[in-house]
């Protein structure tokens, strides 16, 4: 359909979003990072600001001579809400420094990892090596195609549910309408296929980041065990009941509507009489439209459930009304804009909606604007926290975005209501006759009938004939009054039909209230092919709350620091244009939570745009690291890259090394010195 096809256009959005932020942040432990203890304890724990999901070795407790010092069961030791995990130690630990490494996926399916150190009496040299997960977790080209999957998983969603919600509660006859059927059939078929991929996908993402590992069996099986691969699992058990649903819908349904219209027609002696969109008989369709009501609404709910139940709702606080607000969102989303898609092929290809459907449809956009209104303000209550965070963060920032669209297409909304006022339910029989039409259902109808001749003589030599009308005698035998060349004839019936087609077209075209409708709804879903690609983004953003906890609790316990780090590093890939500098900012330049900062610039000072740039931190003293660091380019800044979340676990002179990489080829990695606490 026109709509996707317009929706894949911003997949180029999500190619570049880079890897997702990681939602959950680690908020504390106890020994605390950094610390001194007197004893040796008994444990180590690890507080998160929202769930994570951990398995056997995914936290790991190094002595300084870099061996295990954990006994590698690790407890669920939260109470009240609050997530942590613990890992109990081994016996009699001798002094010195212990690394703890930790990896997780947070309970809204993104991959996290981290390190810290403590040390026992006093603090010690160490030689343990950070076992980190691997760099390419959540982003490259895996992460990529995953946010993509996600994008077409909402674009399918809302299709499906809305072009269905459409056909039920504003137009029951639009269950015949080709286009609108295309349209629902490619929501199911898109979703489906993105809920496959993406459970393909969920290995290498929240693991190795290898494409290649989409066929490990053995990783499959253990994705399936976590609440984001079950729900994918349910997701697509529920599609298999969609697409029942979706073929009664448009075969059984449809067929006896058209069949209960024809007999109306016929009994009341009104040869090709409209079919409307009032409701069917109770002996032709009652029972199987309550059905099909109810059967709908419970596939379209758990459907919304399968995001609830494994995205940001399902963690934080309040989940347990944060997961019907959200699923009611999502409800209202996918009536609102797939509803729109449906009208929009109906006023495209037809057939032409009366006034009433439009006035149904306008009633459901209303309710669904203020469903989402009052869920969208509790969700951003819930993920944002303060006002402050809504400019200071991500989240924040996107989520003015998507507010500042959505009151662009209410205001878009509001001229198609005007337009909406103008229409006539049916045209009268004066506008017909001023406009030489008929109405469009008795074309339809009138168009598929076959032709018969007269059985009095034609009279041709006393009028013109046009020369559709003289092929068409010319391919009968006037003598027993059946064709004689059956061929001729099905080209002939094809070429009416091309010709009745293309008069209705040229009709709805030609009325002016349709066709402004028509242009007004055709931009609000370009805008809401926009506010999809942001609310996708939006899913892969870490919500302003957690990033203000994970703040708060990177600020805990940091050493003091005269100022950003600041180093200036050369460098030259060898290919053309591929000489210059990387100047690099990390505030405030301690142990703990930092903030990077990377410009890339030529030999003469002008901003440079490279494709690609990675950093990552080494301490040789200590043998840490290499520690990876995501960056992300700066938005409308060439050359500028940021990380908002580097966190080193002690202070020293750290081996920084930066790999910059200006063409297809052409990449060199360069490494500089740094003294940070």
């Amino acid at each position: 359909m026109a709509l996707l096809t317009g929706g894949l256009a911003l997949l180029g959005i999500l190619a570049t979003a880079g890897p997702a932020a990681a939602h959950a942040a680690l908020t504390g432990s106890n020994p605390a990072d950094g610390s001194v203890v007197r004893d040796a304890p008994r444990q180590v724990t690890l507080d998160f600001s929202e769930g994570v999901a951990m398995s056997e070795d995914s936290i790991r407790v190094l002595d300084p001579h870099g061996k295990r010092a954990d006994t590698g069961a690790i407890r669920d030791t939260g109470t009240g809400g609050k997530t942590q995990r613990a890992v109990s130690l081994r016996s009699s630990l001798a002094k010195g420094t212990y690394t703890v490494a930790w990896q997780a996926v947070s309970a809204d399916s993104h991959p996290v990892s981290g390190a810290f150190t403590f040390s026992v009496k006093e603090p010690s040299e160490t030689s343990a090596t950070v076992p980190q997960q691997d760099e390419n977790a959540g982003g490259g080209a895996v992460g990529t195609l995953y946010g993509i999957g996600r994008y077409a998983a909402y674009a399918g969603f809302v299709l499906l549910v809305g072009g269905a919600g459409f056909v039920m509660l504003c137009a029951p006859r639009a269950a015949s309408s080709r286009a609108v059927q295309r349209l629902t059939v490619t929501g199911w078929v898109t979703l489906t296929a993105a809920t496959l991929a993406l459970l393909l996908l969920r290995t290498p993402y929240t693991g190795s980041g290898r494409l290649a590992d989409v066929l490990d069996l053995g990783g499959l099986k253990e994705v399936v065990a976590t609440k984001p691969g079950a729900a994918l699992v349910s997701r697509m058990l529920l599609l298999a009941a969609a697409a029942l649903f979706v073929s009664v819908l448009f075969g059984a349904y449809a067929r006896r509507r058209q069949d209960s219209a024809a007999e109306t027609n016929g009994a009341a002696g009104t040869d090709g009489a409209a079919d409307t969109d009032g409701p069917v008989g109770a002996r032709e369709g009652h029972d199987l439209l309550y059905g099909l009501a109810i059967g709908g609404a419970v596939v379209a709910a758990g459907l919304a459930a399968t995001w609830a139940m494994a995205e940001h709702a399902s963690t934080g606080i309040q989940t347990s009304l944060a997961m019907p607000v959200d699923i009611l969102h999502l409800l209202a989303v996918a009536l609102w804009l797939g509803g729109l898609a449906a009208l929009f092929c109906l006023l495209r290809w037809g057939p032409s909606p009366s006034g009433a459907t439009v006035r149904r449809f306008s009633a459901v956009a209303l309710t669904s604007v203020t469903v989402l209104a009052a869920t969208g303000l509790y969700q951003s209550w819930r993920q944002v926290g303060t006002f402050g965070a809504l400019t200071s963060t991500a989240y924040g920032q996107l989520l003015l975005v998507k507010v500042a669209l959505v009151a662009v297409l209410v205001g878009i909304g509001w001229f198609s209501r005007r337009w909406t006022a103008r229409l006539s339910e049916v045209p009268t029989e004066a506008e017909n006759h001023r406009t030489g039409s008929v109405p469009t259902d008795v074309t339809d109808r009138t168009a598929s009938l076959p032709r018969r001749r007269s059985p009095q003589p034609p009279v041709r030599a006393s009028a013109p004939s046009s020369p559709l009308s003289s092929d068409s005698a010319s391919a009968e035998d006037p003598s027993d009054g059946g064709p004689a060349d059956p061929v001729r004839a099905a080209q002939l019936a094809r070429q009416r039909d091309a010709a009745d087609a293309a008069r209705q077209r040229k009709r709805r075209e030609a009325d002016p209230e349709r066709s402004g409708l028509r242009r007004s709804v055709l931009t609000e879903a370009a805008i809401a092919v926009v506010l999809l690609a942001v609310t996708t983004v939006l899913t892969n953003t870490e919500p302003g709350r957690t990033e203000a906890q994970a703040q708060a609790a990177g600020d805990t316990g940091k050493s003091a620091s005269a100022g950003p780090v600041e180093a200036k590093v050369p460098f030259d890939t060898g290919g053309p244009g591929g000489k210059g500098t990387a100047a690099l900012e990390l505030d405030p330049g301690s142990r703990g939570r930092n903030t990077l900062h990377l410009h890339t610039t030529t030999p003469g000072g002008r901003p440079l745009d490279a494709p690609e740039v990675k950093v990552t931190f080494t301490l040789p003293a200590k043998d840490l690291g290499p520690l990876p660091v995501t960056l992300k380019p700066v938005a409308g800044k060439k050359g500028h890259w940021k990380a908002a979340d580097v966190r080193l676990p002690m202070a020293g002179k750290w081996k920084l090394a930066v790999t910059v990489r200006t063409s297809d080829i052409d990449q060199v990695t360069t490494y500089k010195t740094a003294t940070i606490g």
